[in-house]
Order: structure tokens, then sequence, then C-alpha cells
């Protein structure tokens, strides 16, 4: 059903908005709405998706319905159509039940033209009695990835929204996000009952962020390192835990930075302390749990910084994509410890086993692979996204400090025999065992040892192959169906290289960033300068003798260990080891850097 529009698009994106012309596509999107067509919408962060729905509520004479799953995010929304003029409200749980009646009263008297509500608030018998009321041209869902079991942030209560389609069978429905994989996206338009939808899908592409990948050394020095090339831009550090935001939020305080925490254990004014000092740049970093970001559409945001590993690529992406709206040069830098990893996976088994724990696995999967990566990190994210390219961003720490590389081309028909070979049934460990000629019980059912390609692998190690085929998925060669179990299947771009049409390089794998290898080997011995370490100890005991207190207070083996690793001859490079303060460093640092310093003379 086609709406007859009250007023231009473009006259009201510049006199409402203050913009001159769409971006892309906006206009289309737009036009389909006020055609009367179902749209699911898939932009980037900051790539406009809000005017997709604002521009054709007010063309439109009815009232444009929003759902939104956040209070942050409505408020935000709302203050800042208020700010343009727009009459917009908003009804949820932190206002009181007058507020809810006069923003009601201003909807049925035909006084807004927007009106945000959360999922919850929709399915309630008040809200059909309250819409029964009013003039309804309109119904946007924001994050409709929360629709979906594959999204990454699921919420059952967004799967009972289909039912808006029987009490609106002839109103426009407009489905948007900023993070849908193919999956998803089929999922959105089957749960909300979109009828034959316009979908726009634009690129997942932000190549003004940098995205960099540092292993976790020693992670709180790194991050203030580097805070402070980064010194008075603003920006957001995720964490994983409560505690490990107050934690860094009170050591960065302590380093003068203008820094507050933010996790959902704080009261309500409390998180509103610092998500207005956040908006109003009286603080320039904020420390936090993923329960702030949603909504906050602050553009000068210069970097996010994840300090523990996110749980799926789609929280990654959002998450980093808060960073650079405004699309100047931002950075995106997530510290990485494959213990990381294996402390989520242990968390996800505790689960009840469910298709959802499955989900989550293999999305928990696809970050730590992207984490230990060797393509470039724009690459991985547009491929797993379903966009797919092969030609390096050069603005990632893989381009910019590329691995060494070799002809891979043997290696991937390898691998891809296997899995053609096997069926393309078959998970990444399966296939790897195969190669491997390993004589696994599974393995003898399936007759696979029976397959000529058995065991061509055999004189490499699990972690290489597995980093080969990781390789292969990045760039779109090999596809892992996540509905079918993760099976490995081959993809058209697979054809040339199986016949050898086409050189392909691949990274060398590093063994050592391998989360698996990591976990086998974290203690096996460091390589450290063992004759140093033995003078270092030396002179601890000297210290410690002189100070009168026990020698690991000086400083404990690990600290040592390092020492005579990397050899530090300056104050500044000494702070980057890990047990050295500043305090310690004014106190005992000295006598250690000299030792250091006539060990490195004596052996040149």
């Amino acid at each position: 059903m086609a709406f007859s529009a009250l007023l231009d698009p473009k006259a009201v994106l510049q006199n409402v908005f203050g913009y001159q012309s769409f971006r892309q596509g906006q206009s289309e999107v737009i036009d389909a709405v006020l055609a009367g067509q179902d749209c699911l919408v898939i932009m980037t962060t900051g790539g406009g998706k809000s005017l997709c729905y604002q521009v054709p509520a007010l063309c439109l004479p009815g009232l444009t319905l929003v759902i939104s799953p956040l209070i942050s995010l409505m408020k935000d929304q709302v203050d800042q159509l208020l700010a343009n003029g727009v009459e917009a409200g908003y009804l949820n749980s932190s206002q009181s039940l007058e507020e809810q009646q006069r923003i009601e009263q201003r909807a049925i008297s035909g006084q807004l033209k927007l009106l945000y509500l959360s999922p919850e608030k929709v399915m309630t018998h008040s809200f059909f009695q309250l819409v029964s009321h009013c003039h309804i041209s309109l119904i946007a869902v924001d994050e409709a990835h929360c629709v979906s079991q594959w999204g990454h942030d699921f919420r059952p209560e967004y799967t009972l929204l289909g039912g808006l389609r029987k009490t609106f069978p002839n109103i426009p429905l407009v489905a948007l996000t900023a993070t849908a994989d193919p999956t998803t996206r089929a999922d959105i338009i089957q749960h909300l009952q979109l009828q034959n939808p316009h979908c726009y899908l634009g690129s997942f592409d932000r190549p003004n962020i940098r995205y960099t990948i540092q292993e976790k050394f020693k992670p709180m020095e790194q991050l203030i390192k580097f805070l402070q090339s980064q010194q008075g831009k603003s920006g957001i550090i995720y964490c994983n835990s409560r505690k490990k935001v107050e934690e860094i939020s009170e050591k960065l305080a302590t380093r003068r930075f203008a820094v507050m925490g933010y996790h959902a254990g704080m009261t309500v004014g409390q998180r509103e302390t610092v998500q207005n000092a956040f908006q109003r740049d009286n603080i320039q970093i904020v420390v936090a749990t993923v329960a702030f970001g949603m909504g906050i559409n602050k553009s000068n945001v210069r970097f996010v910084v994840h300090f523990d590993l996110p749980r799926s690529i789609e929280a990654y992406y959002q998450e980093t994509g808060r960073a650079g709206r405004d699309d100047l040069p931002s950075e995106a830098v997530l510290f990485y410890d494959p213990s990381d990893y294996g402390w989520l996976h242990k968390v996800l088994l505790e689960k009840p086993e469910t298709e959802q724990r499955q989900i989550e696995q293999h999305k928990l999967q696809a970050i730590g692979a992207f984490a230990e990566s060797q393509t470039c990190r724009r690459l991985v994210l547009l491929n797993y996204f379903g966009e797919s390219r092969q030609k390096p961003c050069e603005n990632c720490d893989i381009c910019l400090n590329p691995p060494k590389k070799y002809d891979g081309l043997i290696d991937a028909q390898k691998v891809m025999s296997v899995i053609y070979r096997t069926g393309q049934r078959f998970g990444l460990h399966h296939i790897v065992a195969v190669l491997r000629g390993l004589n696994h019980q599974k393995i003898r059912e399936l007759q696979h040892d029976q397959l000529s390609v058995y065991g061509i692998g055999n004189e490499k190690s699990a972690e290489y192959w597995i980093s080969v085929i990781r390789q292969l998925i990045h760039l779109g060669l090999i596809n892992q169906n996540i509905v079918n179990y993760s099976a490995l299947q081959l993809t058209e771009k697979a054809r040339p290289v199986l016949r050898s049409e086409i050189v392909l390089e691949l990274a060398q794998p590093r063994l050592a960033l391998s989360g698996t290898a990591y976990l086998q080997k974290q203690q096996s011995a460091k390589r450290y300068d063992k004759d140093l370490f033995a003078r270092l100890r030396f002179l601890r005991k000297q210290i410690a003798d002189k100070e009168n207190i026990p020698p690991y207070v000086v400083f404990n083996d690990a600290t040592l260990q390092e020492m005579a690793e990397f050899l530090p001859t300056t104050a500044a490079e000494m702070l980057d080891i890990n047990g050295v303060g500043e305090r310690k460093l004014e106190r005992f640092g000295g006598a250690f850097l000299s030792l250091i310093q006539e060990h490195q003379r004596a052996r040149q």
C-alpha cells in the first residue's frame, strides 16, 4: 500500500537534518518505504540507518513506531530529533506513569511523529490499546539482528515482533542493523514476516578504521603506551568483566588519564553520569563492558580498544564501529592472548548443550580464527559478512607489517582435495586429522583412511594446517557452513586453485601465535640469556640483603627472565618489562640497567 507523502524527502533532509545530499543507499530505501514496501537495511554504524526511517516518518501523515532495544539508544535518538525540531518521544521503564501517559496522549492526538518503544513494551495489551487510537504510517525495527539466534545479540522477545505484521498488514515495516551475516538476514526476513522486502546491503567496509591486533604480553603497559599515543582523543576500552573495568579505570586514573568506568552493576544514575561526561567530552576515555555503546552517537570517538577477546566477530565489528563515525582516521586495537580464547571456551562449555550454545561456539571459533589470522584483517571481516574481496586493505597490522609469504598452492590443493573427497560434510579438525593421517576411530569408521588423500599432509603439524585452512576461509576459497555443524565446503573460487590456474600466496603460519600451540607450549622454557639471568639473580640477592627484604620483593624470577630475554637498556624499555613499575624502576632499576648495559658491552 503506497502512501501519499506530504513532504519531499530531499527537502526534509536539507531543512530538518541539515544535510545537502543523501548517502549511498538512503534515497532508494526511502523511496521504497514511501511506496509502501517492506525493507531490510544493512548499513554500517555511522552509515545513516536512522535517516532511512526518520525522513519517511516526516514525509508521511501519521505516526512512526520505532522499536529499539536499549533505553540509552531511545533517549539519544529522541534528544537529537527534538534538537532538530522533530516531535518525538519514547516509552520505557525509566519513566513515571505520568510521563508515559503524557507521551501516549501526544501520540493519540497526532502531535508526535516518532514514538520509540522497547520490544517488551510492544507485546503488551496496553500497547495494542494505544495504537488502536493512533494513525500508524510506518514501523521501524532497529538492531534487527536481535531477532535471529545467529545474531550476536539474540533476544527472545524480538522473535514475537512478527506478530506486528498481523496487526498492521498494510503498513510498511523497515528492519535495520549494522551487522548481519547471510543466515541472520534470512532469519530477519522470516521472523519479522517481511513481505517481498526491498533489501539494501551496504558495504561492511569502514576504510577509515585501522585494525590492529597485538599479542598480549604485558597488557596494562601495552595499553598505557597506546593511550599515550592517543593523548587527548576520545576512546572506549572494552573488557569482559566488571572487575577488570574497575581495575583498569583505577590504574588509568592514577596515570592521570581522564577516564571513567561503566558496567551493568552500576546504578542507572551512575551510568548516566558516565555517558553524559563522555558525550560532552568532560572525559576522554570510558572503560566498559559491552553494556556501553549501543545507541551512542558520539561522532569523534578516535579509538576502540578490546582489552579482552570479544565473543563474536559481529560484536567486535559493531564495537569497533563506534570509532570514526565522522569518517576520520580511527584505530581499533585488540590485545589477544590465546588463553583468553581458552577461558571463553571453557565458560561456554559450562552452559547447557543447546542449539544456542552450538551457535555461540561457532562464533567464538570465528573470532579466535580472526585474531590468529595472517590474512588482511579487513578481508577476514568482509568475507565473514559475505562481502567477497581479495585485495588487501593496506590499513591493518597484517598489511602494514606483513608476515612472510610462500607459494601456498600445493598446500591449498591438499586441503581442498581432502574436503572434496570426504564429501564436504566435516569440520576443520576432522579434515586436519585426515590430512595428517591420524589413526582415529571416526576416520576408520568412515573409511577415510582408505582415501587417496589420507595422510598427504603428514609432514606438517595440526597447527600448521589449521593456519592454512583459516587463511583459505578468510580468502573466500572455503566456506564454513555454520548451519551444518561448521562443515568446510569449497566455494566457486576454489576451482581455479584446484586446476592450478592461479598463483596463490599464503602467509607462513606463525605457529607461536596459534591458540592451540600456545595452550600446549605455554609451560615451555622462554628464550633468554641464562648467563645474564644468573647475574641478575645475584644482583637481586645483594640488593635484597642490603634492604633486608626477600629477593622476590625486589623482582620475581619471571621479571628477571624477561629482562634477560628483551635486554632493556633505557628506563622506558625497563617499564615495558612485566613487574617493573615506576616506583620499582626508581628504587632498583638503575642497578639492573647498569648490569644489562655492561653485559651488552661485554658481548660486543
